[in-house]
């Protein structure tokens, strides 16, 4: 399904008068575009969420369904009130966008980074654009339309620039896939629960009205 996407910087001029050009965008391409025209772009666009492979190309996703983003609400709930409660890291929601070593931009669904890590960048690091560091912890979770191996790449990715731990949870096949470095991915069937191992030590998901259909 194509989706209509506002293209502001590039317009025609009629008579003095600057005309907007609509771009409908297949769910299946990828356009490219360099990391500055991006931070242009998405102020642009508050209501889709965008992010930017590190080879440049833009990936649009339309908002979740009301379901979806019901799941999404209680798994960043359940992050935050651990984090505040732990004090040793910060948490976010889908709308944080990190940029990675290699120059993806990407916003998982949660994530979490260590004090030490978030506090030494600076105020514009923080506040401006998106914060130049891998999360140390992550987690997508696939809602209908999502394509399975885009995520595991996604996460795969993730691990590689740096996060300790990820989680691909996937309510359709009722499964978790674990992803920490150096080791194979772990597949878990209709887990209950999830555990924040070494890198979010105390941290234990309940996964009732995430993972269950």
């Amino acid at each position: 399904m194509s989706r209509g996407v506002e293209s502001r910087p590039e317009t025609k001029r009629r008579r003095g008068v600057q005309k907007a050009i609509f771009l409908n965008v297949p769910g299946d391409l990828r356009l490219r575009i360099s990391p500055a025209d991006f931070e242009r772009l998405c102020p642009e666009n508050r209501d889709l969420r965008l992010e930017r492979t590190a080879k440049g190309r833009l990936i649009i996703m339309s908002p979740a369904s009301a379901r979806s983003g019901g799941r999404n609400a209680i798994l960043t709930m359940r992050l935050v009130l651990w984090a505040i409660a732990d004090g040793t890291g910060k948490a976010f929601d889908s709308s944080a966008g990190f940029t990675l070593p290699n120059g993806a931009v990407y916003a998982s669904d949660a994530s979490w980074v260590v004090s030490e890590r978030w506090n030494a960048l600076t105020d514009d690091q923080q506040d401006v654009g998106f914060s130049p560091l891998c999360p140390d912890f992550v987690v997508e979770l696939r809602s209908r339309t999502d394509r399975i191996r885009e995520l595991r790449d996604k996460l795969a990715e993730y691990i590689d620039q740096g996060a300790r731990l990820g989680w691909l949870i996937d309510p359709k096949a009722g499964v978790v896939e674990v992803y920490r470095p150096g080791r194979a991915v772990e597949v878990l069937k209709q887990p209950a629960t999830l555990s924040g191992e070494a890198v979010l030590p105390g941290f234990v998901l309940d996964l009732k009205g995430i993972l269950d259909e």
